[in-house]
Protein backbone atom coordinates (compact mmCIF):
# COMPACT_ATOMS: atom_id res chain seq x y z
CA UNK A 1 0.00 0.00 0.00
CA UNK A 2 1.44 3.52 -1.34
CA UNK A 3 2.11 5.72 2.25
CA UNK A 4 0.91 8.88 0.12
CA UNK A 5 -2.67 8.37 1.25
CA UNK A 6 -2.62 7.59 4.96
CA UNK A 7 0.44 10.84 5.44
CA UNK A 8 -2.25 13.08 3.63
CA UNK A 9 -5.22 12.12 5.73
CA UNK A 10 -3.15 12.60 8.53
CA UNK A 11 -2.02 16.38 7.69
CA UNK A 12 -5.63 16.69 7.02
CA UNK A 13 -6.33 15.79 10.27
CA UNK A 14 -3.44 17.93 12.12
CA UNK A 15 -4.86 20.80 9.69
CA UNK A 16 -8.15 20.78 11.01
CA UNK A 17 -7.05 20.73 14.74
CA UNK A 18 -5.24 23.96 13.15
CA UNK A 19 -8.30 25.73 11.79
CA UNK A 20 -10.03 24.67 15.14
CA UNK A 21 -7.32 26.71 17.25
CA UNK A 22 -7.75 29.59 14.61
CA UNK A 23 -11.38 29.21 15.32
CA UNK A 24 -11.20 29.20 19.30
CA UNK A 25 -8.75 32.98 18.52
CA UNK A 26 -11.56 34.32 16.09
CA UNK A 27 -13.90 33.78 18.75
CA UNK A 28 -11.92 35.82 21.34
CA UNK A 29 -11.24 32.48 23.42
CA UNK A 30 -8.69 33.44 26.24
CA UNK A 31 -5.21 32.71 25.46
CA UNK A 32 -4.76 30.49 28.21
CA UNK A 33 -7.93 28.58 27.24
CA UNK A 34 -6.17 27.97 23.82
CA UNK A 35 -2.78 27.29 25.08
CA UNK A 36 -4.54 24.17 27.27
CA UNK A 37 -6.84 23.14 24.08
CA UNK A 38 -3.49 22.86 21.86
CA UNK A 39 -1.97 21.06 24.83
CA UNK A 40 -4.52 18.42 24.83
CA UNK A 41 -5.50 18.13 20.63
CA UNK A 42 -1.64 17.65 20.43
CA UNK A 43 -1.58 15.07 22.69
CA UNK A 44 -4.44 13.07 21.41
CA UNK A 45 -3.17 13.26 17.77
CA UNK A 46 0.63 12.43 18.80
CA UNK A 47 -1.26 9.15 20.80
CA UNK A 48 -3.06 8.67 17.39
CA UNK A 49 -0.13 8.47 15.39
CA UNK A 50 1.86 6.31 18.28
CA UNK A 51 -0.56 3.63 18.01
CA UNK A 52 -1.62 3.39 14.92
CA UNK A 53 2.34 3.17 13.13
CA UNK A 54 5.00 3.24 15.51
CA UNK A 55 4.21 -0.58 16.04
CA UNK A 56 3.49 -1.91 13.22
CA UNK A 57 5.84 -2.31 9.72
CA UNK A 58 8.33 -0.64 8.32
CA UNK A 59 5.58 1.23 6.33
CA UNK A 60 3.99 2.38 8.94
CA UNK A 61 7.40 3.99 10.74
CA UNK A 62 7.87 5.90 7.06
CA UNK A 63 4.46 7.19 7.59
CA UNK A 64 4.52 8.57 10.97
CA UNK A 65 8.41 9.55 10.14
CA UNK A 66 6.69 12.01 7.28
CA UNK A 67 3.73 13.00 8.76
CA UNK A 68 5.80 14.33 11.63
CA UNK A 69 8.56 15.75 9.28
CA UNK A 70 5.63 18.09 8.14
CA UNK A 71 3.87 18.86 11.34
CA UNK A 72 7.34 19.82 13.28
CA UNK A 73 7.37 22.61 10.63
CA UNK A 74 4.70 24.63 12.85
CA UNK A 75 6.22 23.25 15.89
CA UNK A 76 10.28 23.99 15.60
CA UNK A 77 9.43 27.07 12.81
CA UNK A 78 7.54 28.24 15.80
CA UNK A 79 10.47 27.73 18.57
CA UNK A 80 12.84 28.80 15.91
CA UNK A 81 11.09 32.46 15.64
CA UNK A 82 10.93 32.75 19.18
CA UNK A 83 14.90 32.15 19.37
CA UNK A 84 14.61 35.26 16.22
CA UNK A 85 13.12 37.34 18.48
CA UNK A 86 15.35 36.89 21.66
CA UNK A 87 18.72 38.67 21.47
CA UNK A 88 16.93 41.71 20.16
CA UNK A 89 13.94 41.59 22.66
CA UNK A 90 17.06 41.84 25.27
CA UNK A 91 18.86 44.12 23.76
CA UNK A 92 16.21 46.71 23.16
CA UNK A 93 14.51 46.04 26.90
CA UNK A 94 17.85 45.68 28.82
CA UNK A 95 18.94 49.08 27.07
CA UNK A 96 15.94 50.51 27.66
CA UNK A 97 15.36 49.69 31.48
CA UNK A 98 18.66 50.59 32.57
CA UNK A 99 18.68 54.22 30.93
CA UNK A 100 15.03 54.33 33.20
CA UNK A 101 17.20 53.51 36.30
CA UNK A 102 18.32 55.99 38.61
CA UNK A 103 22.13 54.88 38.17
CA UNK A 104 24.68 52.24 37.97
CA UNK A 105 23.85 51.21 41.77
CA UNK A 106 20.53 50.02 40.77
CA UNK A 107 22.44 47.74 38.27
CA UNK A 108 24.44 46.00 40.57
CA UNK A 109 21.57 45.40 43.11
CA UNK A 110 19.11 43.88 40.68
CA UNK A 111 22.03 41.87 39.24
CA UNK A 112 23.02 40.33 42.73
CA UNK A 113 19.84 39.70 43.97
CA UNK A 114 18.76 37.97 40.93
CA UNK A 115 21.49 35.92 40.31
CA UNK A 116 21.75 34.89 44.43
CA UNK A 117 18.02 33.88 44.57
CA UNK A 118 18.83 31.57 41.38
CA UNK A 119 22.21 30.30 42.30
CA UNK A 120 20.83 29.83 46.17
CA UNK A 121 17.23 28.36 44.75
CA UNK A 122 19.79 25.90 42.58
CA UNK A 123 21.39 24.48 45.64
CA UNK A 124 18.12 23.68 47.20
CA UNK A 125 17.33 22.17 44.22
CA UNK A 126 20.19 19.82 44.40
CA UNK A 127 19.21 18.95 47.84
CA UNK A 128 15.76 17.87 46.76
CA UNK A 129 17.26 15.38 44.75
CA UNK A 130 19.52 14.17 46.43
CA UNK A 131 16.79 13.30 49.15
CA UNK A 132 13.99 12.05 46.34
CA UNK A 133 16.64 9.69 44.93
CA UNK A 134 17.42 8.48 48.49
CA UNK A 135 13.60 7.68 48.95
CA UNK A 136 13.08 6.36 45.82
CA UNK A 137 16.11 4.14 46.28
CA UNK A 138 17.74 4.61 42.63
CA UNK A 139 20.96 3.52 41.90
CA UNK A 140 22.85 3.02 38.87
CA UNK A 141 23.92 -0.33 39.15
CA UNK A 142 20.47 -2.14 38.27
CA UNK A 143 20.75 0.35 34.67
CA UNK A 144 20.93 -1.71 31.37
CA UNK A 145 21.77 -0.47 28.10
CA UNK A 146 20.85 -0.38 24.37
CA UNK A 147 22.74 0.28 21.26
CA UNK A 148 20.94 3.63 21.23
CA UNK A 149 22.04 4.17 24.91
CA UNK A 150 25.45 2.54 24.17
CA UNK A 151 25.67 5.35 21.63
CA UNK A 152 24.88 7.97 23.38
CA UNK A 153 26.77 7.30 26.03
CA UNK A 154 29.99 7.62 24.03
CA UNK A 155 28.73 10.36 22.25
CA UNK A 156 28.63 12.07 26.06
CA UNK A 157 32.52 10.45 26.83
CA UNK A 158 33.17 12.45 23.30
CA UNK A 159 31.98 15.90 24.33
CA UNK A 160 33.42 15.53 27.95
CA UNK A 161 36.79 14.80 26.45
CA UNK A 162 36.26 17.86 24.02
CA UNK A 163 34.92 20.00 26.72
CA UNK A 164 38.27 20.37 28.18
CA UNK A 165 39.37 20.90 31.88
CA UNK A 166 36.07 22.29 33.57
CA UNK A 167 37.15 25.88 36.09
CA UNK A 168 35.26 29.36 37.11
CA UNK A 169 37.58 31.15 35.54
CA UNK A 170 37.26 29.30 31.99
CA UNK A 171 33.60 29.60 32.61
CA UNK A 172 33.61 33.41 33.67
CA UNK A 173 35.94 34.29 30.83
CA UNK A 174 32.99 32.63 28.47
CA UNK A 175 30.71 35.27 29.44
CA UNK A 176 32.52 38.15 28.58
CA UNK A 177 31.87 39.15 24.88
CA UNK A 178 34.60 39.34 22.63
CA UNK A 179 32.00 39.54 19.39
CA UNK A 180 28.91 41.40 20.37
CA UNK A 181 27.42 40.25 16.46
CA UNK A 182 28.80 36.92 17.05
CA UNK A 183 27.01 36.40 20.55
CA UNK A 184 23.88 38.31 19.02
CA UNK A 185 24.16 35.60 16.55
CA UNK A 186 23.77 32.94 19.43
CA UNK A 187 26.75 31.02 17.99
CA UNK A 188 27.73 30.20 21.47
CA UNK A 189 26.33 28.38 24.54
CA UNK A 190 27.14 31.46 26.39
CA UNK A 191 25.96 33.80 23.97
CA UNK A 192 22.63 35.36 25.96
CA UNK A 193 24.53 36.25 29.13
CA UNK A 194 27.18 37.68 27.18
CA UNK A 195 23.97 40.15 25.23
CA UNK A 196 23.07 41.10 28.37
CA UNK A 197 26.54 42.00 29.64
CA UNK A 198 26.50 43.74 26.11
CA UNK A 199 23.59 45.52 26.25
CA UNK A 200 24.40 46.64 30.40
CA UNK A 201 27.40 48.67 28.62
CA UNK A 202 25.72 50.04 26.25
CA UNK A 203 23.40 51.38 28.54
CA UNK A 204 25.55 52.47 31.34
CA UNK A 205 27.29 54.29 28.55
CA UNK A 206 24.43 56.29 27.11
CA UNK A 207 23.77 57.10 30.71
CA UNK A 208 27.33 58.52 30.85
CA UNK A 209 26.11 61.23 28.27
CA UNK A 210 22.78 62.04 29.58
CA UNK A 211 24.47 65.18 31.62
CA UNK A 212 27.24 65.62 28.82
CA UNK A 213 25.30 65.96 25.32
CA UNK A 214 21.57 65.93 27.07
CA UNK A 215 20.56 66.72 23.34
CA UNK A 216 22.35 63.53 22.20
CA UNK A 217 20.87 61.41 25.11
CA UNK A 218 17.23 62.53 24.06
CA UNK A 219 18.08 61.52 20.33
CA UNK A 220 19.81 58.30 21.50
CA UNK A 221 16.56 57.82 24.27
CA UNK A 222 13.47 58.64 21.20
CA UNK A 223 15.32 55.71 19.29
CA UNK A 224 15.18 53.00 22.01
CA UNK A 225 11.85 54.08 22.52
CA UNK A 226 11.21 53.11 18.70
CA UNK A 227 12.86 50.56 18.73
CA UNK A 228 11.10 48.65 21.89
CA UNK A 229 7.82 49.26 20.19
CA UNK A 230 8.84 47.60 17.02
CA UNK A 231 10.33 44.73 18.62
CA UNK A 232 7.23 44.35 21.24
CA UNK A 233 5.34 44.48 18.15
CA UNK A 234 7.30 41.58 16.66
CA UNK A 235 6.93 39.70 19.71
CA UNK A 236 3.10 39.98 20.17
CA UNK A 237 3.40 38.69 16.05
CA UNK A 238 5.05 35.59 17.24
CA UNK A 239 3.27 34.97 20.04
CA UNK A 240 0.15 34.80 19.12
CA UNK A 241 1.29 31.89 17.17
CA UNK A 242 2.18 29.76 20.26
CA UNK A 243 -1.20 27.22 20.59
CA UNK A 244 -0.67 26.24 16.85
CA UNK A 245 3.31 25.78 17.92
CA UNK A 246 2.30 23.54 21.30
CA UNK A 247 -0.08 21.46 19.62
CA UNK A 248 2.80 20.56 16.93
CA UNK A 249 5.29 20.33 19.71
CA UNK A 250 3.06 17.47 22.06
CA UNK A 251 2.31 15.68 19.12
CA UNK A 252 5.96 15.24 17.95
CA UNK A 253 6.51 14.38 21.74
CA UNK A 254 4.20 11.92 22.52
CA UNK A 255 4.18 9.71 19.01
CA UNK A 256 7.87 9.34 18.64
CA UNK A 257 8.24 9.07 22.34
CA UNK A 258 9.37 5.28 23.17
CA UNK A 259 7.12 3.76 25.70
CA UNK A 260 7.80 0.53 26.38
CA UNK A 261 11.83 2.30 27.09
CA UNK A 262 9.89 5.17 29.34
CA UNK A 263 8.17 1.89 31.28
CA UNK A 264 11.83 0.25 32.53
CA UNK A 265 12.78 3.55 33.72
CA UNK A 266 9.48 5.00 35.18
CA UNK A 267 10.96 4.60 38.73
CA UNK A 268 13.74 7.61 37.70
CA UNK A 269 10.51 9.89 35.91
CA UNK A 270 8.56 9.60 39.02
CA UNK A 271 11.22 10.65 41.04
CA UNK A 272 11.96 13.23 39.06
CA UNK A 273 8.56 14.86 39.40
CA UNK A 274 8.79 14.29 43.04
CA UNK A 275 11.47 16.49 43.04
CA UNK A 276 10.13 18.75 40.62
CA UNK A 277 6.65 19.52 41.98
CA UNK A 278 8.82 19.61 45.82
CA UNK A 279 10.72 22.09 44.40
CA UNK A 280 8.03 24.30 42.81
CA UNK A 281 6.05 24.30 46.24
CA UNK A 282 9.44 25.75 47.74
CA UNK A 283 9.31 28.30 44.87
CA UNK A 284 5.77 29.35 46.43
CA UNK A 285 6.61 29.06 49.84
CA UNK A 286 9.43 32.09 48.93
CA UNK A 287 7.03 33.74 47.23
CA UNK A 288 4.72 33.83 50.10
CA UNK A 289 7.84 34.92 52.73
CA UNK A 290 7.92 37.97 50.44
CA UNK A 291 4.11 38.67 51.54
CA UNK A 292 2.42 37.73 48.34
CA UNK A 293 -0.27 35.01 47.70
CA UNK A 294 1.06 32.07 46.40
CA UNK A 295 -2.49 31.48 44.61
CA UNK A 296 -2.49 34.30 43.19
CA UNK A 297 0.86 34.24 41.77
CA UNK A 298 0.49 30.66 40.48
CA UNK A 299 -2.87 31.86 38.21
CA UNK A 300 -0.53 34.12 36.55
CA UNK A 301 2.73 32.22 35.76
CA UNK A 302 0.45 28.96 34.62
CA UNK A 303 0.65 29.86 30.50
CA UNK A 304 4.12 30.70 30.55
CA UNK A 305 4.94 27.36 32.25
CA UNK A 306 2.69 25.53 29.83
CA UNK A 307 5.09 27.15 26.95
CA UNK A 308 8.25 26.07 28.87
CA UNK A 309 6.74 22.59 29.35
CA UNK A 310 5.84 22.12 25.56
CA UNK A 311 8.55 23.86 24.00
CA UNK A 312 11.40 22.48 26.36
CA UNK A 313 13.50 25.55 25.81
CA UNK A 314 14.14 28.31 28.71
CA UNK A 315 15.72 30.80 26.39
CA UNK A 316 12.59 30.45 23.71
CA UNK A 317 10.86 31.79 26.85
CA UNK A 318 12.71 34.46 28.09
CA UNK A 319 9.81 36.22 25.84
CA UNK A 320 6.75 35.13 27.53
CA UNK A 321 8.70 35.38 31.25
CA UNK A 322 9.09 39.19 30.91
CA UNK A 323 5.30 39.70 29.82
CA UNK A 324 4.48 37.59 32.34
CA UNK A 325 6.34 39.64 35.48
CA UNK A 326 5.75 42.88 33.98
CA UNK A 327 1.92 42.30 33.03
CA UNK A 328 0.79 39.69 35.14
CA UNK A 329 2.81 40.02 38.47
CA UNK A 330 3.23 43.90 38.39
CA UNK A 331 7.19 43.68 38.37
CA UNK A 332 9.11 46.30 36.83
CA UNK A 333 10.92 46.60 33.45
CA UNK A 334 14.08 46.51 34.56
CA UNK A 335 14.11 43.40 37.15
CA UNK A 336 11.82 41.38 34.97
CA UNK A 337 14.43 41.56 31.94
CA UNK A 338 17.36 40.97 34.31
CA UNK A 339 15.99 37.97 35.95
CA UNK A 340 14.46 36.47 32.55
CA UNK A 341 17.67 37.21 30.76
CA UNK A 342 19.95 35.52 33.76
CA UNK A 343 17.46 32.77 34.43
CA UNK A 344 17.52 31.52 30.95
CA UNK A 345 21.12 30.33 31.52
CA UNK A 346 22.01 30.62 34.94
CA UNK A 347 20.90 28.68 37.93
CA UNK A 348 18.43 26.75 36.66
CA UNK A 349 16.83 24.39 39.28
CA UNK A 350 15.31 22.07 37.10
CA UNK A 351 18.79 21.15 34.93
CA UNK A 352 21.37 22.72 36.71
CA UNK A 353 19.96 21.39 40.11
CA UNK A 354 17.97 18.59 40.10
CA UNK A 355 19.00 16.66 37.80
CA UNK A 356 22.88 16.45 37.79
CA UNK A 357 22.89 16.00 41.84
CA UNK A 358 20.50 12.89 41.36
CA UNK A 359 22.47 11.32 38.86
CA UNK A 360 25.53 12.07 40.67
CA UNK A 361 23.73 10.61 43.91
CA UNK A 362 22.98 7.15 41.83
CA UNK A 363 26.73 6.88 40.42
CA UNK A 364 28.71 7.45 44.27
CA UNK A 365 27.67 3.98 45.34
CA UNK A 366 29.15 2.19 42.61
CA UNK A 367 32.62 4.20 43.16
CA UNK A 368 32.49 3.58 46.63
CA UNK A 369 31.39 6.68 48.10
CA UNK A 370 28.60 7.07 50.52
CA UNK A 371 26.19 9.49 49.02
CA UNK A 372 25.49 10.80 52.70
CA UNK A 373 28.74 11.43 53.87
CA UNK A 374 29.27 15.25 53.69
CA UNK A 375 32.43 14.78 51.58
CA UNK A 376 29.90 13.64 48.87
CA UNK A 377 26.88 16.54 49.66
CA UNK A 378 29.73 19.43 50.12
CA UNK A 379 31.82 19.18 47.19
CA UNK A 380 28.94 18.30 44.81
CA UNK A 381 26.69 21.14 46.45
CA UNK A 382 29.48 23.68 45.61
CA UNK A 383 30.06 22.28 41.99
CA UNK A 384 26.38 22.87 41.52
CA UNK A 385 26.11 26.24 42.32
CA UNK A 386 29.36 26.79 40.14
CA UNK A 387 28.23 25.01 37.45
CA UNK A 388 24.83 26.33 37.02
CA UNK A 389 26.53 29.50 35.54
CA UNK A 390 26.21 29.31 31.81
CA UNK A 391 23.39 26.39 31.42
CA UNK A 392 22.17 26.32 28.38
CA UNK A 393 19.18 27.55 27.95
CA UNK A 394 17.73 25.19 25.37
CA UNK A 395 16.86 21.17 25.21
CA UNK A 396 19.60 19.27 26.27
CA UNK A 397 20.85 21.66 28.81
CA UNK A 398 20.20 19.22 31.46
CA UNK A 399 23.18 17.31 29.97
CA UNK A 400 25.26 19.74 29.77
CA UNK A 401 24.91 20.16 33.34
CA UNK A 402 25.61 16.39 34.43
CA UNK A 403 28.96 16.45 32.13
CA UNK A 404 30.19 19.36 34.11
CA UNK A 405 29.42 17.61 37.67
CA UNK A 406 29.63 14.36 36.95
CA UNK A 407 33.57 14.98 35.16
CA UNK A 408 34.50 17.79 38.21
CA UNK A 409 33.50 14.81 40.77
CA UNK A 410 35.42 12.42 38.71
CA UNK A 411 32.48 10.16 38.09
CA UNK A 412 31.66 8.88 34.54
CA UNK A 413 29.44 10.86 32.16
CA UNK A 414 27.91 7.33 30.43
CA UNK A 415 24.94 6.97 32.75
CA UNK A 416 23.29 10.29 31.16
CA UNK A 417 23.25 8.22 27.67
CA UNK A 418 20.75 5.24 29.93
CA UNK A 419 18.27 7.68 30.44
CA UNK A 420 18.03 8.88 26.25
CA UNK A 421 14.32 7.54 26.26
CA UNK A 422 13.41 9.67 28.71
CA UNK A 423 14.90 13.16 28.24
CA UNK A 424 12.04 14.52 26.28
CA UNK A 425 9.42 13.57 28.89
CA UNK A 426 11.79 14.56 32.16
CA UNK A 427 13.03 17.56 30.14
CA UNK A 428 9.66 19.27 29.87
CA UNK A 429 9.30 19.28 33.76
CA UNK A 430 12.90 20.62 34.32
CA UNK A 431 12.31 23.19 31.78
CA UNK A 432 8.93 24.36 33.56
CA UNK A 433 10.30 24.35 36.60
CA UNK A 434 13.59 26.74 35.77
CA UNK A 435 11.65 29.31 34.58
CA UNK A 436 9.36 28.93 37.60
CA UNK A 437 12.50 29.88 39.46
CA UNK A 438 13.51 32.50 36.72
CA UNK A 439 10.21 34.19 38.04
CA UNK A 440 10.40 33.81 41.42
CA UNK A 441 13.78 35.66 41.29
CA UNK A 442 12.67 38.31 39.87
CA UNK A 443 9.73 38.42 42.05
CA UNK A 444 12.26 38.41 45.08
CA UNK A 445 14.18 40.89 43.34
CA UNK A 446 11.21 43.23 43.12
CA UNK A 447 9.96 42.92 46.71
CA UNK A 448 13.18 43.75 48.01
CA UNK A 449 13.97 46.58 46.04
CA UNK A 450 10.25 48.22 45.84
CA UNK A 451 10.26 47.82 42.62
CA UNK A 452 6.48 46.06 42.00
CA UNK A 453 3.08 47.27 41.49
CA UNK A 454 1.26 45.02 44.06
CA UNK A 455 -2.24 46.11 42.89
CA UNK A 456 -1.28 44.61 39.37
CA UNK A 457 -0.26 41.50 40.86
CA UNK A 458 -3.52 41.21 43.17
CA UNK A 459 -5.83 42.07 39.56
CA UNK A 460 -8.17 39.80 38.47
CA UNK A 461 -6.45 40.46 35.37
CA UNK A 462 -5.07 37.82 33.04
CA UNK A 463 -2.18 38.53 30.92
CA UNK A 464 -2.72 38.03 27.47
CA UNK A 465 1.33 36.91 26.59
CA UNK A 466 -0.64 37.22 22.81
CA UNK A 467 -2.17 40.87 22.66
CA UNK A 468 0.02 44.42 22.87
CA UNK A 469 -0.80 45.02 26.50
CA UNK A 470 -2.41 43.21 29.28
CA UNK A 471 -5.87 44.76 28.69
CA UNK A 472 -6.17 44.73 24.99
CA UNK A 473 -8.58 42.11 23.76
CA UNK A 474 -7.25 39.54 21.51
CA UNK A 475 -8.04 39.91 17.63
Amino acid sequence: MSTTFPIILNLAAFIAILLLLFWMQKKYFSFAKRVFSALGLGVLFGLVLHFLYSTTSHEGAVILKHTIEYTDIIGTGYVKLLKMIIMPLIMVSLISAIIKLKGADSIGKISAISIGTLVGTTVIAALVGIVVAHLFGLNAEGMTAGAAEIARGEALLHTNQSMGEFSLPKMIIAFIPENPFQDIAGLRSTSTIAVVIFSIFIGISAMGIAKKKPELFASFEHFMQVAQAIVMRLVTIVLRLTPYGVAALMAKMVAISEFAEIAKLISFVAASYVALIIMFVIHLIIVTATGLSPVQFVKKIIPVLIFAFTSRSSAASIPFNIRTQTQGLGISDGVANFSASFGATIGQNGCGGIYPAMLAFMIAPTMGVDPWSLGFILPLLIIIAISSFGVAGVGGGATFAALIVLSAMDYPVALAGLLIAIEPLIDMGRTALNVSGSITAGTVTARVLGEMDTTVFNSNEQVQLDSDSSTNELN
